[in-house]
Protein backbone atom coordinates (compact mmCIF):
# COMPACT_ATOMS: atom_id res chain seq x y z
CA UNK A 1 0.00 0.00 0.00
CA UNK A 2 3.11 2.23 0.79
CA UNK A 3 3.64 2.84 -2.94
CA UNK A 4 0.01 2.79 -4.27
CA UNK A 5 -0.33 5.74 -1.29
CA UNK A 6 3.02 7.49 -2.94
CA UNK A 7 1.94 7.32 -6.37
CA UNK A 8 -1.58 8.35 -5.23
CA UNK A 9 -0.47 11.59 -3.56
CA UNK A 10 2.10 12.45 -6.12
CA UNK A 11 -0.68 12.23 -8.70
CA UNK A 12 -3.30 13.74 -7.09
CA UNK A 13 -0.96 16.90 -6.53
CA UNK A 14 -0.28 16.68 -10.18
CA UNK A 15 -3.90 16.42 -11.01
CA UNK A 16 -5.11 19.19 -8.79
CA UNK A 17 -2.50 21.48 -10.38
CA UNK A 18 -3.94 20.29 -13.81
CA UNK A 19 -7.12 21.41 -12.38
CA UNK A 20 -5.69 24.73 -11.39
CA UNK A 21 -4.46 25.10 -15.07
CA UNK A 22 -8.35 23.67 -15.78
CA UNK A 23 -9.44 26.27 -13.36
CA UNK A 24 -8.07 29.43 -15.27
CA UNK A 25 -9.11 27.62 -18.89
CA UNK A 26 -12.44 27.90 -17.16
CA UNK A 27 -12.18 31.39 -16.42
CA UNK A 28 -11.14 32.42 -19.92
CA UNK A 29 -14.59 30.24 -22.10
CA UNK A 30 -16.96 31.48 -19.27
CA UNK A 31 -15.85 35.33 -18.54
CA UNK A 32 -17.82 37.95 -20.06
CA UNK A 33 -16.54 39.35 -23.15
CA UNK A 34 -14.19 36.10 -23.76
CA UNK A 35 -16.17 32.87 -25.31
CA UNK A 36 -19.55 32.81 -26.11
CA UNK A 37 -21.96 30.24 -24.32
CA UNK A 38 -22.09 28.55 -27.35
CA UNK A 39 -18.69 28.41 -28.51
CA UNK A 40 -17.45 27.09 -25.11
CA UNK A 41 -20.24 24.24 -25.19
CA UNK A 42 -18.93 23.36 -28.80
CA UNK A 43 -15.38 22.35 -26.69
CA UNK A 44 -17.29 20.34 -24.56
CA UNK A 45 -19.48 18.34 -27.19
CA UNK A 46 -15.90 17.06 -28.58
CA UNK A 47 -14.92 15.36 -25.44
CA UNK A 48 -18.65 13.45 -25.61
CA UNK A 49 -18.03 12.72 -29.07
CA UNK A 50 -14.59 11.44 -28.13
CA UNK A 51 -15.43 9.22 -25.52
CA UNK A 52 -17.65 7.57 -27.76
CA UNK A 53 -15.49 7.28 -30.53
CA UNK A 54 -12.51 5.85 -28.59
CA UNK A 55 -14.85 3.49 -27.03
CA UNK A 56 -15.82 2.11 -30.67
CA UNK A 57 -12.45 2.31 -32.00
CA UNK A 58 -10.91 0.79 -29.48
CA UNK A 59 -12.45 -2.65 -29.87
CA UNK A 60 -12.36 -3.69 -26.17
CA UNK A 61 -8.09 -3.84 -26.29
CA UNK A 62 -7.49 -1.29 -23.50
CA UNK A 63 -8.70 -3.92 -20.87
CA UNK A 64 -6.23 -6.38 -22.97
CA UNK A 65 -3.09 -4.28 -21.96
CA UNK A 66 -3.39 -4.81 -18.50
CA UNK A 67 -5.24 -8.13 -17.75
CA UNK A 68 -2.31 -9.53 -19.85
CA UNK A 69 0.73 -7.74 -19.58
CA UNK A 70 1.73 -9.66 -15.81
CA UNK A 71 2.06 -12.49 -18.22
CA UNK A 72 4.15 -10.67 -21.68
CA UNK A 73 6.16 -9.50 -18.81
CA UNK A 74 7.22 -12.63 -16.90
CA UNK A 75 7.58 -14.65 -20.01
CA UNK A 76 8.75 -12.24 -22.74
CA UNK A 77 11.87 -9.50 -22.95
CA UNK A 78 10.95 -6.40 -24.14
CA UNK A 79 12.17 -6.34 -27.46
CA UNK A 80 9.40 -9.27 -27.91
CA UNK A 81 6.93 -8.17 -26.21
CA UNK A 82 4.07 -7.51 -28.81
CA UNK A 83 1.37 -6.25 -26.76
CA UNK A 84 1.25 -2.93 -27.70
CA UNK A 85 1.59 -3.60 -31.18
CA UNK A 86 -1.48 -5.46 -31.80
CA UNK A 87 -3.68 -3.11 -29.68
CA UNK A 88 -2.19 -0.67 -31.43
CA UNK A 89 -3.35 -2.07 -34.96
CA UNK A 90 -6.58 -3.08 -33.60
CA UNK A 91 -7.20 0.36 -32.76
CA UNK A 92 -6.30 2.69 -36.11
CA UNK A 93 -8.64 -0.30 -37.73
CA UNK A 94 -11.47 0.66 -35.20
CA UNK A 95 -11.11 4.08 -35.79
CA UNK A 96 -11.04 4.25 -39.67
CA UNK A 97 -14.71 2.19 -39.59
CA UNK A 98 -15.90 4.39 -36.93
CA UNK A 99 -14.80 7.49 -38.81
CA UNK A 100 -16.11 5.82 -42.10
CA UNK A 101 -19.77 5.35 -40.07
CA UNK A 102 -19.23 8.78 -39.04
CA UNK A 103 -18.94 10.42 -42.60
CA UNK A 104 -21.69 7.84 -43.54
CA UNK A 105 -24.40 8.95 -40.78
CA UNK A 106 -23.67 12.47 -40.78
CA UNK A 107 -26.99 13.42 -42.35
CA UNK A 108 -28.79 11.77 -39.16
CA UNK A 109 -26.16 13.88 -37.01
CA UNK A 110 -27.21 17.67 -38.91
CA UNK A 111 -30.79 15.97 -38.15
CA UNK A 112 -30.04 16.37 -34.80
CA UNK A 113 -28.19 19.27 -34.08
CA UNK A 114 -29.52 21.41 -36.72
CA UNK A 115 -32.00 23.22 -35.06
CA UNK A 116 -30.25 24.40 -31.51
CA UNK A 117 -26.45 23.56 -31.96
CA UNK A 118 -25.59 24.76 -35.70
CA UNK A 119 -22.42 25.51 -34.21
CA UNK A 120 -21.11 22.08 -33.64
CA UNK A 121 -22.19 21.15 -37.89
CA UNK A 122 -19.68 23.71 -38.65
CA UNK A 123 -16.87 21.70 -36.94
CA UNK A 124 -18.03 18.39 -37.67
CA UNK A 125 -15.16 16.96 -38.93
CA UNK A 126 -12.94 18.02 -36.47
CA UNK A 127 -14.09 15.62 -34.22
CA UNK A 128 -12.61 13.08 -35.83
CA UNK A 129 -8.76 14.33 -35.69
CA UNK A 130 -9.70 15.13 -32.22
CA UNK A 131 -10.61 11.20 -31.33
CA UNK A 132 -7.96 10.31 -33.11
CA UNK A 133 -5.43 11.62 -30.54
CA UNK A 134 -7.99 10.26 -27.67
CA UNK A 135 -7.30 6.98 -28.98
CA UNK A 136 -3.78 6.94 -29.52
CA UNK A 137 -3.02 8.73 -25.71
CA UNK A 138 -5.58 6.16 -24.22
CA UNK A 139 -4.31 3.33 -25.47
CA UNK A 140 -0.52 4.02 -24.35
CA UNK A 141 -2.09 5.57 -21.43
CA UNK A 142 -3.53 1.66 -20.66
CA UNK A 143 -0.21 0.40 -21.75
CA UNK A 144 1.54 3.06 -18.99
CA UNK A 145 -0.84 1.86 -16.12
CA UNK A 146 0.30 -1.75 -16.80
CA UNK A 147 3.72 -0.33 -16.53
CA UNK A 148 2.79 1.24 -13.59
CA UNK A 149 3.71 4.79 -14.83
CA UNK A 150 0.87 6.46 -13.88
CA UNK A 151 2.04 9.68 -12.89
CA UNK A 152 3.80 10.47 -15.91
CA UNK A 153 0.40 9.74 -17.65
CA UNK A 154 -1.69 12.27 -15.35
CA UNK A 155 0.87 14.54 -15.35
CA UNK A 156 0.36 14.40 -19.24
CA UNK A 157 -3.42 14.10 -19.23
CA UNK A 158 -4.41 16.31 -16.95
CA UNK A 159 -1.85 19.09 -16.73
CA UNK A 160 0.15 19.54 -20.19
CA UNK A 161 -3.26 19.17 -21.97
CA UNK A 162 -4.78 22.09 -20.45
CA UNK A 163 -1.29 23.99 -20.22
CA UNK A 164 -1.49 23.34 -24.15
CA UNK A 165 -5.54 24.01 -24.28
CA UNK A 166 -3.96 27.49 -22.76
CA UNK A 167 -1.88 28.86 -24.89
CA UNK A 168 -4.49 28.49 -27.87
CA UNK A 169 -6.98 29.87 -25.34
CA UNK A 170 -5.01 33.29 -25.06
CA UNK A 171 -4.76 33.55 -28.60
CA UNK A 172 -8.19 33.61 -29.37
CA UNK A 173 -8.71 35.53 -26.39
CA UNK A 174 -6.26 38.16 -27.42
CA UNK A 175 -7.51 38.61 -30.48
CA UNK A 176 -4.42 36.64 -32.67
CA UNK A 177 -6.40 33.64 -34.11
CA UNK A 178 -10.10 33.46 -35.44
CA UNK A 179 -12.46 31.05 -33.60
CA UNK A 180 -12.10 28.72 -36.42
CA UNK A 181 -8.34 28.64 -36.30
CA UNK A 182 -8.74 27.97 -32.19
CA UNK A 183 -10.73 25.02 -33.35
CA UNK A 184 -8.51 23.73 -35.87
CA UNK A 185 -5.94 23.77 -32.98
CA UNK A 186 -7.98 22.63 -29.83
CA UNK A 187 -8.58 19.43 -31.88
CA UNK A 188 -4.71 18.65 -31.64
CA UNK A 189 -4.55 18.69 -28.67
CA UNK A 190 -4.70 15.26 -27.70
CA UNK A 191 -2.39 14.33 -30.70
CA UNK A 192 0.21 16.33 -29.34
CA UNK A 193 0.07 14.61 -25.33
CA UNK A 194 0.12 11.20 -27.18
CA UNK A 195 3.38 12.19 -28.89
CA UNK A 196 4.74 13.18 -25.88
CA UNK A 197 3.69 10.01 -24.00
CA UNK A 198 5.24 7.76 -26.77
CA UNK A 199 8.42 9.61 -26.92
CA UNK A 200 8.46 9.20 -23.29
CA UNK A 201 7.98 5.19 -23.29
CA UNK A 202 10.45 5.21 -26.26
CA UNK A 203 12.98 6.84 -24.03
CA UNK A 204 12.52 4.50 -21.10
CA UNK A 205 12.81 1.70 -23.72
CA UNK A 206 9.22 0.63 -23.14
CA UNK A 207 7.79 1.45 -26.67
CA UNK A 208 8.37 -1.69 -28.94
CA UNK A 209 6.76 -1.99 -32.12
CA UNK A 210 7.15 -6.08 -33.63
CA UNK A 211 5.17 -7.61 -36.12
CA UNK A 212 6.67 -10.96 -35.02
CA UNK A 213 3.66 -13.27 -33.16
CA UNK A 214 5.11 -14.12 -29.68
CA UNK A 215 4.37 -17.47 -28.09
CA UNK A 216 2.64 -15.76 -25.54
CA UNK A 217 0.37 -13.93 -27.77
CA UNK A 218 -0.11 -17.61 -29.40
CA UNK A 219 -1.18 -18.95 -26.16
CA UNK A 220 -3.02 -16.84 -24.85
CA UNK A 221 -4.51 -15.45 -28.17
CA UNK A 222 -8.06 -17.00 -27.36
CA UNK A 223 -8.21 -15.75 -24.18
CA UNK A 224 -7.49 -12.16 -24.73
CA UNK A 225 -10.20 -11.95 -27.71
CA UNK A 226 -12.74 -13.16 -25.65
CA UNK A 227 -12.39 -10.61 -23.29
CA UNK A 228 -11.44 -8.09 -25.91
CA UNK A 229 -14.59 -8.32 -27.44
CA UNK A 230 -17.01 -8.92 -24.55
CA UNK A 231 -15.26 -5.94 -22.48
CA UNK A 232 -16.07 -4.19 -25.96
CA UNK A 233 -19.41 -3.83 -25.36
CA UNK A 234 -18.75 -3.12 -21.84
CA UNK A 235 -16.60 -0.36 -23.09
CA UNK A 236 -19.13 1.22 -25.52
CA UNK A 237 -22.13 0.86 -23.00
CA UNK A 238 -20.04 2.88 -20.12
CA UNK A 239 -18.73 5.60 -22.78
CA UNK A 240 -22.51 6.35 -24.35
CA UNK A 241 -23.65 6.43 -20.48
CA UNK A 242 -21.04 8.56 -19.58
CA UNK A 243 -21.48 10.79 -22.40
CA UNK A 244 -25.11 10.65 -22.89
CA UNK A 245 -26.03 13.98 -20.63
CA UNK A 246 -24.03 16.51 -22.61
CA UNK A 247 -25.57 14.71 -26.15
CA UNK A 248 -28.80 14.69 -24.91
CA UNK A 249 -28.53 18.33 -23.66
CA UNK A 250 -26.90 19.76 -26.79
CA UNK A 251 -29.42 18.14 -28.74
CA UNK A 252 -32.54 19.25 -27.12
CA UNK A 253 -31.71 22.65 -25.37
CA UNK A 254 -28.83 23.58 -27.17
CA UNK A 255 -25.28 24.33 -27.05
CA UNK A 256 -25.66 27.07 -24.35
CA UNK A 257 -27.60 24.72 -21.90
CA UNK A 258 -24.30 22.32 -22.65
CA UNK A 259 -22.42 25.18 -21.34
CA UNK A 260 -23.47 25.46 -18.53
CA UNK A 261 -23.93 21.58 -17.48
CA UNK A 262 -20.19 20.88 -18.68
CA UNK A 263 -18.93 24.07 -15.95
CA UNK A 264 -20.84 22.53 -13.34
CA UNK A 265 -19.89 19.17 -14.49
CA UNK A 266 -16.50 20.43 -14.26
CA UNK A 267 -16.48 21.88 -10.89
CA UNK A 268 -18.07 18.46 -9.49
CA UNK A 269 -15.08 16.59 -11.35
CA UNK A 270 -12.70 18.00 -9.14
CA UNK A 271 -14.25 15.70 -6.25
CA UNK A 272 -13.05 12.73 -8.19
CA UNK A 273 -9.51 13.54 -8.68
CA UNK A 274 -8.17 11.14 -6.06
CA UNK A 275 -10.47 8.36 -7.21
CA UNK A 276 -8.70 8.71 -10.73
CA UNK A 277 -5.27 8.35 -9.62
CA UNK A 278 -5.84 5.57 -7.53
CA UNK A 279 -7.49 3.70 -9.70
CA UNK A 280 -4.87 4.08 -12.55
CA UNK A 281 -2.47 3.36 -10.09
CA UNK A 282 -3.84 0.45 -8.51
CA UNK A 283 -4.84 -1.25 -11.89
CA UNK A 284 -1.56 -2.99 -12.60
CA UNK A 285 -1.12 -3.66 -8.40
CA UNK A 286 -4.62 -5.54 -8.70
CA UNK A 287 -3.81 -6.81 -12.17
CA UNK A 288 -0.88 -8.60 -10.61
CA UNK A 289 -2.77 -9.80 -7.31
CA UNK A 290 -5.45 -11.60 -9.11
CA UNK A 291 -2.48 -13.55 -11.37
CA UNK A 292 -0.72 -14.41 -7.78
CA UNK A 293 -3.80 -15.40 -6.05
CA UNK A 294 -3.07 -12.62 -3.12
CA UNK A 295 -6.28 -11.64 -1.92
CA UNK A 296 -4.92 -10.59 1.21
CA UNK A 297 -3.66 -7.88 -1.13
CA UNK A 298 -6.80 -7.20 -2.99
CA UNK A 299 -8.76 -7.25 -0.07
CA UNK A 300 -6.76 -4.52 1.82
CA UNK A 301 -6.72 -2.38 -1.54
CA UNK A 302 -10.59 -2.57 -1.71
CA UNK A 303 -10.89 -1.33 1.94
CA UNK A 304 -8.31 1.30 2.04
CA UNK A 305 -9.25 2.64 -1.17
CA UNK A 306 -13.28 2.67 -0.07
CA UNK A 307 -12.12 4.92 3.28
CA UNK A 308 -9.31 7.07 1.85
CA UNK A 309 -11.46 7.94 -1.78
CA UNK A 310 -14.41 8.52 0.59
CA UNK A 311 -12.47 11.44 2.90
CA UNK A 312 -10.80 12.69 -0.28
CA UNK A 313 -14.20 13.25 -1.91
CA UNK A 314 -16.21 14.75 0.59
CA UNK A 315 -13.08 17.22 1.48
CA UNK A 316 -12.96 18.70 -1.77
CA UNK A 317 -16.98 18.66 -1.69
CA UNK A 318 -17.12 19.91 0.81
CA UNK A 319 -14.53 23.12 -0.02
CA UNK A 320 -16.54 23.51 -3.71
CA UNK A 321 -20.05 23.47 -2.55
CA UNK A 322 -19.34 25.73 0.45
CA UNK A 323 -17.72 28.29 -2.17
CA UNK A 324 -18.86 28.03 -5.60
CA UNK A 325 -21.46 30.51 -5.43
CA UNK A 326 -19.14 33.30 -3.73
CA UNK A 327 -17.13 32.10 -6.56
CA UNK A 328 -19.24 33.02 -9.49
CA UNK A 329 -20.06 36.57 -8.57
CA UNK A 330 -16.41 37.09 -7.30
CA UNK A 331 -15.07 36.32 -10.75
CA UNK A 332 -17.32 37.79 -13.04
CA UNK A 333 -18.42 34.77 -14.80
CA UNK A 334 -21.67 34.61 -17.22
CA UNK A 335 -24.65 35.10 -15.31
CA UNK A 336 -25.74 32.32 -17.64
CA UNK A 337 -24.05 29.91 -15.58
CA UNK A 338 -25.32 30.36 -12.35
CA UNK A 339 -28.02 27.89 -13.21
CA UNK A 340 -25.84 25.21 -12.83
CA UNK A 341 -25.67 25.45 -9.09
CA UNK A 342 -27.96 23.33 -8.03
CA UNK A 343 -26.44 20.36 -10.86
CA UNK A 344 -22.83 20.94 -8.99
CA UNK A 345 -24.66 19.51 -5.39
CA UNK A 346 -26.22 16.48 -6.96
CA UNK A 347 -23.35 15.72 -9.39
CA UNK A 348 -21.02 16.03 -6.29
CA UNK A 349 -23.19 13.34 -4.01
CA UNK A 350 -23.21 10.96 -6.90
CA UNK A 351 -19.33 11.04 -6.77
CA UNK A 352 -18.99 10.91 -3.85
CA UNK A 353 -20.86 7.56 -3.76
CA UNK A 354 -19.15 6.70 -6.65
CA UNK A 355 -15.62 7.35 -4.86
CA UNK A 356 -16.78 5.80 -0.73
CA UNK A 357 -17.38 2.48 -2.68
CA UNK A 358 -13.80 2.01 -3.71
CA UNK A 359 -12.25 0.26 -6.50
CA UNK A 360 -14.98 -2.10 -7.25
CA UNK A 361 -14.63 -1.85 -10.88
CA UNK A 362 -10.81 -2.45 -11.40
CA UNK A 363 -11.55 -4.96 -8.63
CA UNK A 364 -14.20 -7.06 -11.31
CA UNK A 365 -12.56 -5.92 -14.61
CA UNK A 366 -8.95 -7.76 -13.51
CA UNK A 367 -10.54 -10.41 -12.12
CA UNK A 368 -11.21 -13.67 -13.78
CA UNK A 369 -15.26 -12.67 -13.58
CA UNK A 370 -14.30 -9.88 -15.69
CA UNK A 371 -17.44 -10.30 -17.43
CA UNK A 372 -19.63 -9.26 -14.45
CA UNK A 373 -18.25 -5.47 -15.80
CA UNK A 374 -19.80 -6.15 -18.65
CA UNK A 375 -23.92 -7.08 -17.27
CA UNK A 376 -23.28 -3.80 -14.64
CA UNK A 377 -22.71 -1.36 -17.54
CA UNK A 378 -25.50 -2.79 -19.21
CA UNK A 379 -27.56 -2.20 -15.92
CA UNK A 380 -25.81 1.56 -15.47
CA UNK A 381 -26.50 2.10 -19.25
CA UNK A 382 -30.33 0.99 -19.10
CA UNK A 383 -30.85 3.22 -16.04
CA UNK A 384 -29.19 6.62 -17.57
CA UNK A 385 -30.46 7.14 -21.06
CA UNK A 386 -33.84 7.18 -20.30
CA UNK A 387 -33.87 8.73 -16.99
CA UNK A 388 -31.59 11.26 -18.38
CA UNK A 389 -33.97 12.01 -21.92
CA UNK A 390 -37.69 11.52 -18.92
CA UNK A 391 -35.68 14.33 -16.51
CA UNK A 392 -34.09 16.58 -18.83
CA UNK A 393 -37.79 17.03 -20.28
CA UNK A 394 -38.88 17.76 -17.28
CA UNK A 395 -35.82 19.49 -14.82
CA UNK A 396 -33.88 21.15 -17.67
CA UNK A 397 -30.36 20.67 -17.07
CA UNK A 398 -30.37 19.32 -13.66
CA UNK A 399 -32.37 16.02 -15.29
CA UNK A 400 -29.43 14.32 -16.07
CA UNK A 401 -27.44 15.39 -12.59
CA UNK A 402 -30.34 13.52 -10.73
CA UNK A 403 -30.87 10.42 -13.20
CA UNK A 404 -26.63 10.19 -12.49
CA UNK A 405 -27.38 10.18 -8.81
CA UNK A 406 -30.10 7.28 -9.19
CA UNK A 407 -27.68 5.83 -11.33
CA UNK A 408 -24.90 5.13 -8.85
CA UNK A 409 -26.91 4.44 -6.20
CA UNK A 410 -27.95 1.07 -8.45
CA UNK A 411 -24.92 0.78 -9.79
CA UNK A 412 -22.56 0.73 -7.10
CA UNK A 413 -25.00 -1.35 -5.09
CA UNK A 414 -24.74 -4.12 -7.44
CA UNK A 415 -21.11 -4.18 -7.41
CA UNK A 416 -20.40 -4.00 -3.68
CA UNK A 417 -23.41 -6.78 -3.59
CA UNK A 418 -21.10 -8.94 -6.39
CA UNK A 419 -17.79 -8.55 -4.61
CA UNK A 420 -19.16 -9.16 -0.85
CA UNK A 421 -21.24 -12.36 -2.21
CA UNK A 422 -18.98 -13.65 -4.19
CA UNK A 423 -15.37 -12.85 -2.57
CA UNK A 424 -16.49 -12.17 0.92
CA UNK A 425 -15.31 -8.83 0.24
CA UNK A 426 -16.52 -5.43 1.09
CA UNK A 427 -15.11 -2.29 2.03
CA UNK A 428 -17.38 -0.47 4.64
CA UNK A 429 -16.40 -0.57 8.79
CA UNK A 430 -17.34 1.74 11.86
CA UNK A 431 -15.10 4.48 10.35
CA UNK A 432 -17.21 4.68 7.45
CA UNK A 433 -19.98 5.54 9.80
CA UNK A 434 -17.84 7.98 11.57
CA UNK A 435 -16.62 9.57 8.22
CA UNK A 436 -20.12 10.48 6.76
CA UNK A 437 -20.54 11.80 10.04
CA UNK A 438 -17.82 13.82 10.74
CA UNK A 439 -18.21 15.40 7.18
CA UNK A 440 -22.05 16.56 7.75
CA UNK A 441 -21.24 17.75 11.05
CA UNK A 442 -18.11 19.96 9.38
CA UNK A 443 -20.13 21.21 6.18
CA UNK A 444 -23.00 22.28 8.07
CA UNK A 445 -21.21 23.87 11.18
CA UNK A 446 -19.01 25.70 8.69
CA UNK A 447 -22.84 26.81 6.43
CA UNK A 448 -24.21 28.31 9.17
CA UNK A 449 -21.70 30.06 11.03
CA UNK A 450 -20.31 31.94 7.97
CA UNK A 451 -22.52 31.49 4.76
CA UNK A 452 -23.42 35.58 4.62
CA UNK A 453 -19.69 36.33 4.36
CA UNK A 454 -19.56 37.02 0.31
CA UNK A 455 -15.99 38.44 -0.37
CA UNK A 456 -12.76 36.99 -1.21
CA UNK A 457 -12.36 36.44 2.96
CA UNK A 458 -15.52 34.85 3.37
CA UNK A 459 -13.74 31.90 0.71
CA UNK A 460 -10.91 31.48 2.70
CA UNK A 461 -12.96 31.12 6.11
CA UNK A 462 -14.98 28.51 5.44
CA UNK A 463 -12.14 26.66 3.64
CA UNK A 464 -9.90 27.66 6.72
CA UNK A 465 -12.77 25.76 9.30
CA UNK A 466 -14.43 23.50 7.02
CA UNK A 467 -10.81 21.91 6.11
CA UNK A 468 -9.59 21.83 10.00
CA UNK A 469 -12.59 20.37 11.15
CA UNK A 470 -12.39 17.64 9.14
CA UNK A 471 -8.78 17.04 8.53
CA UNK A 472 -8.42 17.18 13.14
CA UNK A 473 -11.52 14.81 13.07
CA UNK A 474 -9.62 12.47 10.51
CA UNK A 475 -7.05 12.25 12.75
CA UNK A 476 -8.66 12.61 15.75
CA UNK A 477 -11.15 9.42 15.57
CA UNK A 478 -8.43 7.67 13.38
CA UNK A 479 -10.19 7.37 10.43
CA UNK A 480 -7.57 5.68 7.83
CA UNK A 481 -4.44 4.21 8.49
CA UNK A 482 -2.67 5.62 5.78
CA UNK A 483 -2.94 9.31 7.28
CA UNK A 484 -1.40 7.81 10.48
CA UNK A 485 1.31 6.39 8.24
CA UNK A 486 1.57 9.67 6.26
CA UNK A 487 2.43 11.57 9.65
CA UNK A 488 5.32 9.06 10.76
CA UNK A 489 6.91 9.67 7.44
CA UNK A 490 6.78 12.83 7.43
CA UNK A 491 8.02 12.65 11.42
CA UNK A 492 11.22 10.24 10.62
CA UNK A 493 12.15 12.75 7.51
CA UNK A 494 11.61 15.46 9.83
CA UNK A 495 14.10 14.19 12.06
CA UNK A 496 16.14 12.83 9.65
CA UNK A 497 16.87 16.59 8.02
CA UNK A 498 17.86 17.57 11.87
CA UNK A 499 20.49 15.11 12.00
Amino acid sequence: MSDIRKQTIQSSIIVYFGFLVGAFNMYFYSKNGSFTTDQFGLTRLFFDFAQNIFAFASLGTTPVLYKFYPYYKDNLSDKKNDLLTWVLVASVIGFILVTITGIIFEPFVVRKFAERSTLFLDFYYLVFPFSLGYLLFAILEGYSWALRRTVVTNALKETMMRIITTVFILLYYFKLISFAQFMYLFSAVFLIIAIMLGMYLWRIHQFHITFTVSRVTKKFIKKMMGLQFFVFGGICLNAVAITISGILIASKMGLTATAVFSLAAYVANLIEIPQRSLTSISTGVLSRAWKDKDFATINRVYHRSSINMLLLSVFVFGNVWLNVAQGINLLQIQNAYAAGLSVVFVLGIAKIIDAGTGVNSVIIVTSTLWKFEFYTNVVLLALRIPLAYILIQRYGIIGPAYAELISQIVYNFIRYEFLRRKFKMQPFNNETIYALLLSIAAIVATYFLFYRINSWLGIFIRSGLFSGLFIGGIFLLKLTPDAMQLVDVAKTRIQDWKK
